[in-house]
């Protein structure tokens, strides 16, 4: 669990004395020494109870025999035998990822809940939470369990009325009816299935209710008046209510309102659409407040300066405007602030500097990213000794990072991505020996980094620096300096590290993604680090360098998802890798000889080949046409000779396939019709020959086709004029015979057509002009003859040169007067 989500859980004061009730529950009466043994009829209303749930797990094994006090999440007073607590909560209930929902199902009871509970009239604990009810409604005669001091009946898919009989439980302490449950996609209902309607009942609970949780439990039906029902219940030290589709928040508590005691407030995720109202300032004993996406408006007040003893205040995600007042600064037991994603603006250094003022701040986790604060970060950021989190995300600061970032001796994770920073980066930083994470990224960062940046950053995991392109940030390390930190994650982009590939790099031998962009590396890369980090690196990224060598042979990259190594100069065979990779761009290197012939098996799972401009020979591997996945297929600009793969199928989901600018032969295989996804396909500037196939039906949604610059023969296929999506047709520079097809203008969003350099005869069709997309258009160097049809709107020579038969404007022979 990641710090914030510790921050934000950590139990209240309140929740301690809970948990030291409960644990007392199960402790024995220390005035008798004997072991309880359970009441009969108390143990036929649990079997009656037990028989109307299911129970798919076994979790009801134990129950059986005749000491119900020993089955399992029943516990018994020690003294009176009576039944006292009842915890069946789902014990799957951690896992909540939809990966993990059939094992949680599994632990989940269902059914229906009997009222044999009722016989129980000394059950003062009761918790069914995680459970799966199938949305049926709370029973009534809860309301009748008049002992009860704690119920949770959360995340059990119930529905319908909240019953009002709960107002009976006069001594409950503790209520939790948080409604979202974890159920998969398919069986979802409609939202906010359970609903409170009135809460009169409430007032019932006034003397005894200290903690009440009712998130995703529709309020939209309780009107204007439900603040001040939830005001009455004088001993309420937390209430939780997001997401309950409140509307409204009144500016106003009634004179009636008794909330002295309240510890946690929690109205999250509600469209209040209202400022943050004054009476929020009268509750004294606040320590934790949760507002975020509840759609506040207006400025942050004041007044925050009276919740003396507020630990946490989560305002993010609202329509909140202005500066950040001095007042939060002055909040002594302040641990937690989340303002991130408002539209709050101008300078923080009033605000951290009342932190400074603040000796014994507390402050540890401080999220202002997504705002529009400008102007640069004072040196008073340095008094926030206890911080472990700062984010500045996506701001405009600017300047340089203080040099009083060093006295943070706390700080865990700094994130400054994406602000103008033009600035240098201390020294000082290097003293931060807890920081795990380190975010510079999307900057405009200059100066030079040292050891000394770096020399105490032991705990340091995660690295992520992108300046300008002109590399305006420089590291000067020792090419051989080790450092102290192993790194799981590298992100450096448009920095000058190369022309070595140093040492510090070398020894990172635990990362996962990588990512060296543009930095001027013109070195070899030791086959050993490749191999050291295959076993768990999910993204290999160095482009745009200019590494040399070879790549290693025969490694295997169980998790790699992208690998990209292009714009570099890397020579040598393709590399032979085992590898689940989607993306794999080789392109713009120095790469020859052949592609292995079971590429297709060695890398299944790419979408995206890209090994454009290399020098790789040979045929193209028939393999490639198993890859089901392969996306984009890009081999322009290489030397690949022989005839193209004939096994394309239609389980493909080929979108793209440049081949263009190599030597390849033989006709264009009829199989290509198979690839119902294809929209690009460039085959131009080979050896290609004989007829162009009749492929093109099956191709609806193709966009271009280029297979100019190579041997074509015959006519042009009159299933051309059923494409209805072709923009751009490059036909040139082939032997294609016949005439242009008379239909043409059947091809409504056609932009380019080249047919120039071909050997076609007869008239140009008179149907071209009504193409009004097109607006490139070749027909030189045919066999052309007749009049260039008036309506046609193409008035440059070149497009008509080379047809001796052709005549009319705008070529200077005129037509004979038999054709006018």
């Amino acid at each position: 669990m990641d710090l914030k989500l510790k921050l934000k859980l950590r139990p209240s004061f309140f929740f301690f004395s809970f948990l030291i009730f409960i644990f007392l529950l199960q402790k024995p009466d220390f005035g008798s020494a004997s072991t309880p043994k359970c009441i009969s009829t108390e143990g036929q209303a649990l079997l009656t109870f037990k028989q109307s749930l299911t129970d798919p797990s076994g979790r009801f094994s134990s129950w059986s025999g005749p000491d119900c006090c020993k089955w399992r999440g029943v516990f018994c007073d020690r003294k009176t035998s009576h039944v006292i607590k009842i915890d069946l909560r789902n014990p799957n209930q951690t896992l909540k990822t939809f990966e993990q929902y059939g094992e949680y199902k599994e632990g989940s009871l269902g059914g229906k809940i009997h009222p044999s509970l009722t016989r129980l009239k000394f059950l003062s604990y009761l918790d069914l939470s995680s459970n799966d009810f199938n949305f049926t409604e709370i029973p009534q005669f809860i309301g009748r369990m008049v002992s009860l001091r704690y119920l949770n009946l959360s995340c059990s898919s119930f529905s319908g009325e909240v019953p009002a009989s709960l107002g009976n439980l006069s001594k409950l302490e503790s209520l939790d009816l948080y409604a979202q449950s974890f159920i998969d996609n398919d069986e979802a209902p409609v939202s906010f299935t359970l609903r409170a309607s009135s809460l009169g009942w409430l007032s019932g609970l006034s003397s005894s209710l200290a903690y009440l949780k009712m998130g995703f439990v529709s309020l939209s039906g309780a009107g204007e008046t439900w603040l001040e029902d939830f005001s009455r219940l004088s001993k309420l030290r937390e209430l939780h209510l997001s997401n309950c589709e409140l509307k409204n928040l009144p500016l106003y508590l009634p004179s009636s309102a008794n909330l002295k005691l309240l510890e946690v407030l929690d109205l999250s995720q509600n469209s209040l659409s209202s400022p943050i109202p004054n009476w929020i300032f009268d509750l004294t004993s606040l320590r934790k407040l949760f507002l975020q996406f509840a759609y506040l408006q207006g400025s942050i007040p004041s007044g925050f300066k009276n919740l003396k003893l507020l630990e946490t205040l989560d305002l993010s995600h609202s329509q909140l405007r202005g500066e950040i007042p001095a007042a939060l600064g002055d909040l002594p037991q302040l641990k937690y602030l989340d303002l991130s994603v408002t539209y709050l603006q101008g300078q923080i250094h009033s605000f951290l500097d009342a932190f400074s003022r603040n000796k014994g701040n507390s402050l540890v986790y401080l999220n202002l990213q997504s705002n529009s604060f400008n102007g640069t970060l004072p040196e008073s950021l340095g008094a926030l000794r206890s911080l472990q989190i700062l984010e500045l995300s996506s701001n405009s600061f600017t300047g340089s990072l203080p040099a009083s970032v060093g006295n943070m001796s706390s700080l865990k994770k700094l994130d400054l991505s994406y602000n103008s920073m033009n600035g240098t980066i201390p020294e000082s930083l290097g003293k931060l020996e807890e920081l795990v994470d380190l975010n510079l990224m999307a900057n405009k960062w200059e100066g030079v980094l040292l050891k000394s940046h770096f020399i105490n950053l032991r705990s340091l995991k995660t690295f992520t620096l992108t300046g300008e392109p002109n590399r305006s940030v420089v590291f000067k390390v020792p090419s051989t300096w080790v450092p102290p930190f192993r790194l799981e994650q590298i992100i450096i982009e448009n920095c000058q590290i190369g022309p070595s590939f140093p040492m510090w790099l070398q020894v990172q031998n635990k990362l996962n993604s990588v990512t060296l962009r543009n930095n001027g590396i013109a070195d070899k890369i030791p086959h050993s680090w490749f191999s050291g980090i295959a076993s768990h690196v999910t993204d290999l990224i160095l482009t745009n360098n200019r590494i040399k060598g070879t790549l290693p042979q025969n490694l295997v990259f169980p998790n790699l998802y992208t690998v990209d190594l292009s714009s570099n100069n890397f020579e040598g065979p393709f590399p032979r890798w085992t590898t689940n990779a989607t993306n794999i761009y080789l392109y713009q290197n120095n790469l020859s000889g052949p592609l292995p012939l079971n590429i297709g098996a060695l890398m299944p799972r790419m979408g995206w080949l890209y090994l454009f401009d290399n020098s790789f020979t040979g045929e193209i591997p028939s393999s490639l046409c198993e890859v089901t996945e392969l996306y984009n297929l890009n081999l322009r600009n290489n030397r690949f000779s022989g005839s193209f793969p004939k096994c394309w199928h239609d389980s493909s989901q080929l979108f793209t396939i440049d081949a263009s600018e190599n030597n390849i032969s033989g006709e264009i295989p009829e199989s290509l019709c198979d690839l119902r996804d294809l929209t690009f396909l460039h085959l131009n500037q080979n050896a290609f020959e004989g007829n162009i196939p009749n492929m093109f039906p099956n191709c609806y949604d193709i966009q271009h086709i280029d297979l100019s610059g190579n041997n074509i023969s015959g006519v042009i296929p009159t299933e051309i004029l059923d494409l209805s999506y072709l923009r751009i047709l490059n036909l040139s520079r082939n032997s294609i015979e016949g005439s242009i097809p008379g239909k043409v203008s059947n091809v409504g969003r056609l932009e380019t057509l080249d047919l120039s350099r071909n050997k076609l005869s007869g008239a140009i069709p008179q149907s071209l002009a009504a193409i009004s997309s097109l607006h490139t258009l070749n027909l030189s160097f045919n066999k052309l003859a007749g009049r260039i049809p008036k309506n046609l709107k193409f008035k440059d020579p070149s497009i008509y040169v080379g047809n001796e038969l052709l005549c009319g404007k705008p070529l200077p022979k005129k037509c004979p007067r038999k054709q006018s």
